[in-house]
This record gives structure tokens, C-alpha cells and sequence, in this order.
């Protein structure tokens, strides 16, 4: 079986080498079986019966329509700590620039470039923009995933007493914390506690605007935050008013906008996260890999809208992937039909996440078009897939 691919962004060519034969790259959307995008909105689009998938080569999936993918059948994939390194990366080059003045200093050099005794004259200028180190402060990581982790062990490294907060860390994500962080129940002390702060959560309606005046109040005066996560985590119109105020000494963001670009106190950055080139290679490959599994074999890993639930490599006659809602007695309805089409089941895994779910079954023998049919038929059933 030969399965077609499309790029709506330019994708590594390096990532893209991980498909075989096996599949053909595709320029009209609807031939294509699944879809690469980074940053291209879908929001407008509309979707063939042959899309099974789509695999965002990057954290951030705002700009595809989940819930309408879900009902379709159609699996979002994501990229979770691809790109982390990057963003880590980045994070200390916010918080030195942030601290030492760097720009400001730069800035001066350059306007002063004709200044013959330059070199002297820097002597004094320098304590303009003399700042303070890392080394000792206290930094508040909101958000214990893929680069919340990284942030805070390579924090720790430098000297920085690392607070953590993140009500749903994940057992892997702790397990690869360093035991010199501590652990915080609940953002308030981060905010009373820390000389900088960093957040790394997903933008949703419980986290949009999650620093605003109440929690800038809290802060110590001169705490520098860092945004290297999504503009509308902040209520950027409350942090230039801190900044006027003292309160907030420097606000370092990697989304530029009219609010924050230029602005005093600000230090934007042309959404450099996760532009690297071995960001982009690794996300590229992750995302491949995504779709390969699950369109050769039915697995799902990594999905935004649909659980994880893996049979490994289909060895049987055949496998099936049924797309439903989350809803009583789906399994009983899915059984019987089976059953009374004298069908035996060779293996089978049912996953729920939220309002859906996904059963993948596998069969002794080839599946037959009817039994496909009538499972289709199936209240609530979104999608029927055959595998093999």
C-alpha cells in the first residue's frame, strides 16, 4: 500500500528522509492521507475522507481545529520536547540579556562606532549597563514538561536556587527533575519567592492571562519574567504597567506585538523558540515517525485529540481503528457485531480521552467490507479505519 503525504510549511528535508518507499509526497491536499504543518492555520480548511492524520512539527497546536478533526476521525499529532532544547536555550539567553543589560550596552557601542577614543570613554559609560548574575537568584518555572525540566536542571547547574510549580507534572517528567529544585503547591509562592520567572504551560482558557495585576502585585519588585511559551499567558497591557511602576524590571517575550514591541522594559524576540536548525530537524523527524505508526499500523502516540493506544505491529489477518464517543457499552455494541459476523477477535485496546475514544482491534483473518460497514453503522461512531 503506497500513502500520500503534504507539506503545508516548509519541513526539514532531513526529518522528511525517515519515509520510505512506501510514501509519495502529495501538492493537492485532497489526495493526501496525512499532513505536515508547523505554523499554516487550518482553521478554514476543509478535509477529505482520505486525511486519517496530521502531525504539527512543534508543541503549539492553535492553529489546527481539534475538536473538528476529532469528530472526522482525524488524528492531531504534536511534537512534545522536540524543539525543548531551543526554547531552553533561549529562556538563559532572555534571562542574561535581561540581567546584564546586554542590548542597552550593545546599542551604545554601536551609536558610538565613530568615537575615536571609544575604547576609553566605554570605561565609563559601563556602569549605565552593569546588571547582576544568575548566580544565587532565585528562579520560579511555572510549567514541569519537556522544557520546563530542562530550564530548571540547567538553572540548577548554574548556581540558581530553582523553585517548580506543576499541579500535573508527569511521573517521567519528575523522575528526570534534579532533587535541588523545590517543589511549590501553588504559583503564589513562585510569585512571592523568585527574582525571575519563566512559564511553560499550554495557552488554554484556564492558563490565558494567568499573570496579570493580581499576580504581578505579588512579585517581588525588580523580578524579571520571561515568556518563551505564548504572548496571552500574560496581560501584557498589566506588565508594561508594572515596568512603568518599578515593580517588573524587564519583561523578555519571543512574540512580538504592537503591546510589547520596542516598549521600554521590553526585550522582544522574533519568535525564536524552537528556530534552530536541529529544532526543526528533530521535530521533523518526531512528526514523520507519528504519522508512519499510525497510518501503517494504527497506533497513536503523542495525539492532542485522541488517547494513546498502541497493538504494536499488526501479524494478524487484519486490524481495525474505530473513532467514537466516549460512551457506555461501545465495546458491547462493537463485540457482538463482530461476533455475529462469525469474526474472532485476535487482540484488542480501547482508549478514552475526554469526550472520545479510539478501539483498535485486531482479527485472525482479512476484514471484510460488510463488518466494516456495519461497525460504521454503530451509534456515536465517528470513523472507521482499516488498517490491514
Amino acid at each position: 500500500m503506497t500513502y500520500k503525504f503534504a507539506c503545508l510549511n516548509s519541513i526539514s528535508p532531513i526529518g522528511l528522509k525517515n519515509f520510505t518507499n512506501l510514501y509519495e509526497q502529495v501538492s493537492d491536499l485532497s489526495e493526501a492521507n496525512g499532513i505536515l504543518v508547523r505554523s499554516a492555520s487550518m482553521h478554514e480548511m476543509e478535509f477529505s475522507d482520505t486525511l486519517y492524520a496530521i502531525a504539527r512539527a512543534g508543541a503549539g497546536v492553535n492553529n489546527i481545529p481539534l475538536q473538528k478533526c476529532a469528530e472526522k476521525g482525524i488524528v492531531v499529532f504534536n511534537t512534545p520536547g522536540a524543539n525543548a532544547n531551543g526554547v531552553k536555550e533561549l529562556v538563559f539567553a532572555g534571562m542574561l540579556l535581561a540581567s546584564r543589560d546586554v542590548v542597552g550596552g550593545v546599542n551604545w557601542v554601536r551609536g558610538n562606532k565613530e568615537m575615536a577614543d571609544i575604547a576609553k570613554v566605554a570605561e565609563k559609560e559601563k556602569k549605565k549597563f552593569s546588571g547582576t548574575e544568575l548566580m544565587g537568584k532565585k528562579l520560579g518555572i511555572i510549567g514541569l514538561g519537556a522544557i520546563g525540566v530542562l530550564v530548571a536542571n540547567a538553572a540548577v547547574s548554574l548556581g540558581m536556587d530553582v523553585y517548580g510549580y506543576d499541579p500535573y507534572v508527569s511521573v517521567d517528567a519528575a523522575w528526570h527533575l534534579s532533587r535541588k529544585i523545590t517543589h511549590v503547591f501553588n504559583a503564589e509562592d513562585i510569585y512571592r519567592e523568585c527574582d525571575f520567572i519563566t512559564i511553560h504551560v499550554p495557552l488554554n482558557d484556564s492558563t490565558r492571562h494567568m499573570i496579570g495585576k493580581e499576580a504581578i502585585s505579588m512579585m517581588k519588585k525588580g523580578v524579571i519574567l520571561i515568556n518563551m511559551a505564548r504572548d496571552q499567558l500574560f496581560d501584557e497591557e498589566a506588565v508594561i504597567a508594572a515596568i512603568d511602576s518599578g515593580r517588573v524590571r524587564c519583561y523578555v517575550s519571543d512574540f512580538p506585538n504592537p503591546t510589547v514591541a520596542g516598549r521600554k522594559g521590553c526585550i522582544t524576540t522574533p519568535h525564536l523558540g524552537a528556530s534552530t536548525e536541529e529544532s526543526e530537524i528533530n521535530c521533523a523527524k518526531m512528526a514523520v515517525d507519528e504519522l508512519r505508526n499510525y497510518l501503517e499500523n494504527g497506533n497513536i502516540k503523542n495525539s492532542v485529540n485522541y488517547p494513546a493506544c498502541d497493538l504494536g505491529v499488526c501479524t494478524t489477518g487484519g486490524r481495525v481503528g474505530i473513532f467514537h464517543k466516549n460512551q457506555p457499552a461501545m465495546i458491547t455494541q462493537f463485540t457482538q457485531i463482530i461476533g455475529a459476523s462469525d469474526v474472532n477477535i485476535a487482540g484488542m485496546a480501547n482508549k478514552s480521552k475526554q469526550e472520545v475514544a479510539y478501539t483498535l482491534i485486531d482479527f485472525d483473518s482479512p476484514v471484510e467490507k460488510e463488518l466494516v460497514e456495519k461497525l460504521a453503522q454503530v451509534k456515536d461512531v465517528y470513523r472507521v479505519r482499516v488498517i490491514k
